[in-house]
């Protein structure tokens, strides 16, 4: 069969699964797919393979929240080896859809869904390769010819019709290298495998942070269990002097996961593309963010829970966020943590949902992909009310990490401090020196020989994307929102917003992270092109105009988009 299209997956993690997935169960063979991986091991990405994972690190969703592949995880385990399930103390008669698993476990589940997608390929005899060991280092596009080149290890060319970049996170290293003790990320979390008799600083208290402190304290203890049951923890001997202090601008500590009413977060109840598209055309080509607001989170609550519905329905955002983050703050960050486990304990055994949290995990998903419509001035809103409340409700930390840092909190060995808002990090020769203000108005200045950056996965700007032909040739270019009002852009820029800029022409934007990209995920370059060769779903690029994106969930609705529009089939979702 003639091949009409040669496509190429840059990347072989999880979200060149679902691409991959999306494209072998598509209906077209006259196509040919070629992955290129950068290590020896497809579908595990970052976080499910040695690069994000060590044995002690879990995910933070059970089976029956993963999107369908081919088979199921439940089934799956069954056929696994003994030695596995016993290095993983699972009893597979006794395994169900709702525990969570190890990180590195769920890669090899991973893996072992993409050898089965690669199989699917060569029964329906769409042709495919996989080019294990392949750092693409460039990307040219042909605009002339309608076909882009990949550039692979700086030496071999190769020329497709489409391009899919699906190369997931990114950790760049700034003082780690150079400074001993430091460290911009946890990642790979091997690197935290030190023995310590200092306190260590870890800047941030999200999932990123725990995944530190699993590896740091496992090198400095060791975890075992009370008369009762209960988990405790004891340093080793030559590490009296360690403990590890948490650093967080709101002193939070993320949510407990519980049990999800929709493991899928399904948006049945939210705004559909056509409600969006009609109040986009009559609010200037705007999505209002408190319109969302009322219609994806505030409404879906009236049906499903109407006393909670009548305690907030006159609440605009900001008084919402206040409220949540209030209750949150006026209590004791580790006092929080034990009532929510308590309360995700019950919501597991009933099987019944803590539901406004579930409603904010479908608002932050069904906002994330109409984010570009937003003004500016709901954008800056959006950042700064909204998105600290969901980055702290939707983490859903697995019990087992609850029960590990409460084991650590009483055993004196975790602090949580807020530093607030002007806190910031500087070098040293060693470590580095952590400056902040307390909650009592006074300034400290706290050297740690031993610091982690632990504030998860950043949003990477224009400059950092790493095909330089592509930037320089402006076949890419910086994602921006436009202010709805000339007055609140040129206030922006009055009062010092290094983000906020001005056309000479009368228009004010504000620049977000990362590159311009169209509702399925194209390219657009400078003239407001789109480029139908070239699609970006790695995340850290993309963040602007998406600015919550949740892992796997992300990568299947964000294949099934990108694959409709490579055929010019109906897109699956447009706004």
């Amino acid at each position: 069969m003639k091949i009409i299209k040669q496509i190429a997956i840059l990347g072989g993690g999880p979200s060149s699964l679902f691409v991959f997935k999306r494209l072998v169960e598509s209906g077209h063979t006259d196509i040919s797919i070629t992955v290129f991986e950068k290590n020896q091991q497809l579908g595990t990405g970052m976080p499910y393979s040695h690069d994000g994972a060590n044995d002690e690190h879990v995910t933070n969703v059970s089976g029956n929240e993963i999107p369908e592949i081919v088979t199921g995880i439940s089934d799956w385990v069954k056929t696994i080896s003994k030695d596995t399930l016993d290095k993983y103390h699972i009893n597979p008669s006794k395994f169900n859809d709702y525990k969570v698993l190890p990180r590195l476990l769920f890669g090899q589940y991973l893996n072992a869904q993409f050898k089965l997608l690669l199989q699917q390929a060569k029964d329906k005899q769409i042709k495919h390769e996989v080019r294990y060991g392949c750092c693409v280092t460039d990307i040219i596009d042909h605009p002339e010819q309608e076909m882009v080149t990949v550039v692979v290890n700086d030496d071999e060319k190769l020329v497709f019709d489409t391009i899919v970049i699906c190369t997931g996170h990114n950790w760049p290293k700034k003082d780690e290298d150079k400074i001993p003790g430091f460290f911009d990320s946890p990642y790979p979390p091997k690197k935290l495998a030190l023995k310590l008799d200092h306190p260590v600083a870890v800047k941030g208290s999200s999932l990123t942070a725990i995944d530190a402190i699993r590896t740091l304290s496992r090198h400095n203890g060791a975890y075992g269990k009370d008369e009762n049951g209960l988990i405790n923890y004891k340093l080793n001997p030559d590490s009296e002097g360690f403990r590890i202090v948490m650093h967080s601008r709101n002193g939070l500590l993320p949510a407990v996961r519980f049990h999800l009413e929709d493991p899928h977060l399904s948006k049945t109840d939210t705004l559909t593309p056509e409600q969006i598209k009609a109040h986009r055309e009559g609010n200037g080509g705007f999505l209002s963010l408190d319109y969302v607001f009322e219609h994806d989170f505030k409404l879906p609550l009236k049906k499903k829970r109407p006393a909670f519905y009548d305690e907030i329905k006159d609440m605009n955002m900001e008084q919402f966020v206040d409220k949540m983050m209030s209750l949150r703050e006026s209590m004791d960050p580790f006092k929080l943590l034990k009532i929510e486990y308590d309360e995700a304990e019950a919501s597991i055994e009933q099987r019944r949902s803590v539901y406004w949290k579930e409603m904010l995990a479908i608002l932050s998903f069904a906002m994330n992909y109409p984010a570009k419509y937003f003004s500016a001035e709901d954008m800056l809103r959006l950042q700064k009310t909204l998105m600290p409340l969901i980055s702290v409700v939707i983490a859903f930390i697995p019990q087992s990490s609850v029960e590990e840092l409460m084991a650590l909190h009483n055993a004196g060995l975790l602090e949580l401090i807020c530093v607030g808002d002007d806190s910031h990090v500087e070098p040293g020769t060693e470590g580095a020196t952590y400056y902040y203000t307390d909650d009592k108005g006074k300034k400290n200045e706290q050297r740690y020989k031993t610091y982690v950056d632990a504030t998860g996965q950043k949003h990477l700007n224009f400059e950092q994307f790493p095909f330089a032909s592509l930037r320089e040739n402006r076949v890419i270019t910086p994602a921006r929102v436009k202010f709805k009002s000339s007055d609140e852009g040129l206030q922006a820029m009055n009062d010092g917003n290094d983000k906020a800029q001005t056309d000479g022409k009368g228009n004010y934007y504000l620049n977000v992270p990362g590159i311009t990209i169209n509702d399925t995920f194209e390219a657009i370059d400078d003239y407001g092109a789109l480029n139908d060769r070239i699609y970006v779903m790695a995340v850290p690029y993309i963040g602007g105009f998406n600015p919550d994106y949740s892992g796997l969930d992300f990568a299947e609705a964000a294949s099934e988009i990108i694959v409709k529009s490579i055929f010019k089939d109906e897109p699956a979702t447009i706004y």
